[in-house]
């Protein structure tokens, strides 16, 4: 989730006006605005701070990402080989296409 839209929720739920979080959080009131609106993006040093005058706890957590398309790291020595076997044989069935000739762009002489 975005910086942005933490915040905002955040603010929400707590029923906090920008200006009221701004004064808890130790900030103005614009820079509140310019994080629900995306415009700048709090360190997370500030990002607990500012959650934290909500009321609510920061917590992060790193996790794959599911709607990337990504494949995930390989775990063992057998699954890396395997996967390269899988790209070798897909690249020999790329049909390649043949040389033809030499190029020919004109000469410049000085």
């Amino acid at each position: 989730m975005r910086a942005a839209t933490l915040i905002s929720r955040a603010r929400k739920r707590a029923g906090l006006s920008q200006a009221e979080l701004a004064r808890r959080a130790g900030t103005s009131q614009p820079v509140i605005s310019a994080y629900e609106h995306g415009h700048r993006d709090p360190s997370v040093t500030t990002l607990r701070r500012v959650i934290a005058a909500t009321g609510a706890e920061l917590k992060l957590a790193a996790a794959p990402r599911k709607d990337r398309g990504e494949i995930p790291p390989a775990l063992t020595d057998a699954e890396h080989a395997q996967r390269l076997v899988d790209l070798l044989r897909l690249t020999d069935a790329i049909p390649r296409r043949g040389r033809r000739g030499p190029l020919s762009f004109p000469r410049l002489e000085s």
